[in-house]
């Protein structure tokens, strides 16, 4: 697979296509879903494989995907089996003992709590996550061309957030819906210009 050329646009500079998996069980019930491996539901098979469709006119140089399945079912649904790489960092935040647990239980214990400010006892701190996102920025913008990222609703958020400079504590307003895609790059082709160039975009028509 190739990467696009455009005339005047250095070609260190890349598009970051990042692609929130599917509907899962717990996503449909409001569960957090960290590090628990769950699969795809059917509606969230469904919805992979319209990624498909939507992505088809993008011509990317490089595919990574979470190790967690309900990625890596995404990204092959999605027709990148045979191209992605597997990268640990793409890995959903570990929220340690609120696995499993509903937003709204867990409020009832901790009014007050919130994911981005204070993590999950026993998993991430919030400074980790955002950490780890760096990393990933890092790695992403030495690369080439157009990248394709299967990854997570809270791991996606925190990187968006990271990439326009914000503190990670901002990702509490981006919202990613499943099997969402959005699109991470820069103003004017200006390294120093990171924006968001498409978001939480769940329609069937999204130009490349």
């Amino acid at each position: 697979m190739g990467c696009n050329d455009v005339i005047g646009v250095p070609r260190m500079l890349s598009r970051l296509y990042l692609i929130r998996h599917g509907e899962t069980a717990w996503s449909l019930s409001g569960q957090h879903t960290g590090r628990t491996d769950i699969p795809l539901n059917e509606k969230g098979e469904q919805d992979a494989r319209k990624l498909a469709e939507r992505l088809r006119a993008v011509r990317f140089s490089r595919v990574f995907t979470s190790p967690l399945q309900r990625a890596r079912r995404t990204c092959e649904l999605a027709g990148f089996d045979e191209v992605a790489e597997t990268e640990p960092d793409l890995t959903e935040w570990d929220y340690g003992d609120y696995e499993g647990q509903r937003s709204v239980d867990t409020r009832k214990a901790r009014p007050d709590w919130n994911l981005y400010r204070d993590g999950g006892p026993g998993g991430e701190a919030p400074a980790q996550v955002s950490e780890r996102a760096d990393r990933l920025i890092a790695r992403f913008r030495t690369l080439e061309g157009n990248i394709a990222i299967f990854s997570h609703a809270q791991l996606g958020r925190v990187l968006a957030t990271r990439w326009i400079g914000l503190p990670v504590d901002q990702a509490q307003h981006f919202v990613l819906s499943t099997a969402s895609l959005s699109i991470l790059g820069y103003e004017h082709n200006l390294a120093e210009e990171s924006a968001i160039l498409l978001w939480n975009a769940v329609s069937n028509e999204v130009s490349p």
